[in-house]
């Protein structure tokens, strides 16, 4: 009988639909090459689908809530009022759905220019686990005497035992599977109270992981750490705010935004996981053909090894970084490749079973190793 999965498809806004669509090829090309099947679901979502019909993420989140997994593109788009799209549609999505963990691989692959000298592959191949669900995100805040002189506004940050535990609890299984070592990154020195929770709960978690050495730095020392010496890093573990800003810096180590990919992971099963490039939906570029989908094919390699098709995944990842590998740049008219052309030059390479292995000896498989007990 024929593996098959369901799939939830986001396109987006912007260079979103053509990224996935290149996504997408590829992953039809996967499925005749490894023998499973996929039932997609092609959901308006984003911007566009916002200004017209004034819905956010309730008017779909009954129809993606059964998916396995969800593919997402990007939103956004200069007529929304920045905040409305962000907190109405995907902190939604990953609130509701309890997507605890954004992880977000770190590595520079064999052909692809860093703007950091000097810097190889074998130094920088990390991943990086954002709590993904509360911080400064939970969007509880208010504002007095707003237009006034006398304007005051707060805005909280709010960290729980529970949402920490769980995170964190993933990160050392994630580092048992790789190098074994987990660092800590905060700001215990000012945030008092939410770093020394953090730092009580990967004290108490890491007692059940002898096996792996624990490490803290803080975030502004993150900064200065991640692009001079990322071979110091495996596994780091962070709050929701200062992962959004490290993950960032660790792309541009990597290449670029538009080789980054990310998974947004349910850890229980409750509710699918979700899928997208980091990029954005880079509205000034749409329709150009200059967009890389490097990092969306990547996002899909990250599925695939969710939903158990390893061989897939490894072979998706390996055409991938073939193909950047031989790209003059890695964005913009001097690609070389249009975007449909490097998507499709992608899909040949896995559909004729040319994946040249040894250019992911760590395959992206190792990032979810343990994304439950049962595959450790």
């Amino acid at each position: 009988m024929t593996r098959s999965h369901s799939i939830a498809v986001l396109p987006g806004d912007g260079i979103g639909p053509e990224v996935v669509s290149c996504a997408l090829e590829v992953l039809d090309a996967a499925e005749q090459r490894f023998g499973f099947a996929t039932e997609r679901s092609e959901f308006s979502a984003g911007a566009g689908h916002y200004l017209a019909t004034g819905e956010l993420f309730d008017a779909v989140e009954p129809r993606l809530r059964d998916r396995d997994a969800i593919l997402f593109g990007s939103m956004g788009d200069p007529r929304v009022t920045p905040g409305v799209l962000e907190r109405g549609f995907i902190l939604e999505m990953r609130q509701r759905f309890q997507q605890a963990a954004n992880v977000r691989p770190v590595r520079l692959y064999p052909g692809v220019p860093s703007p950091i000298a000097g810097l190889t592959p074998e130094r920088c191949e990390m991943v990086i686990v954002r709590e993904n669900t509360e911080g400064a995100y939970v969007g509880r805040g208010s504002t007095v005497h707003a237009g006034t002189p006398n304007a005051v506004a707060m805005q909280e940050s709010l960290n729980t035992r529970a949402g920490i535990e769980r995170v964190v609890d993933f990160s050392f299984r994630l580092a048992l599977g790789r190098r074994r070592r987990l660092t800590l990154c905060h700001k215990t020195n000012i945030l008092v109270a939410a770093g020394q929770l953090w730092q009580q709960v990967v004290a108490e978690v890491g007692e059940r992981y002898p096996e792996v050495e624990v490490d803290y730095v803080h975030v502004d020392a993150m900064c200065f750490h991640l692009p001079l010496a990322p071979e110091r890093f495996d596994v780091v573990v962070t709050d929701n705010l200062f992962g959004d800003i490290i993950t960032d810096l660790g792309a541009v180590i990597q290449g670029g935004l538009g080789v980054a990919t990310s998974a947004n992971l349910n850890l229980d099963g409750s509710a699918p996981s979700m899928f997208e490039a980091i990029h954005g939906s880079a509205p000034d570029i749409a329709g150009t053909g200059r967009a890389n989908p490097a990092g969306a094919i990547l996002s899909l390699a990250l599925m695939l090894g969710h939903l158990g098709e390893g061989d897939a995944a490894r072979a998706v990842e390996a055409a991938t970084v073939e193909v950047l590998g031989g790209l003059p740049a890695l964005s913009g008219a001097e690609m070389g490749l249009s975007t449909p052309q490097i998507g499709t030059r992608i899909a040949q390479i896995v559909r004729d079973g040319r994946a040249d292995a040894s250019l992911v000896p760590d395959s992206l498989l190792g990032v979810l190793a343990s994304l439950e007990p049962s595959r450790l």
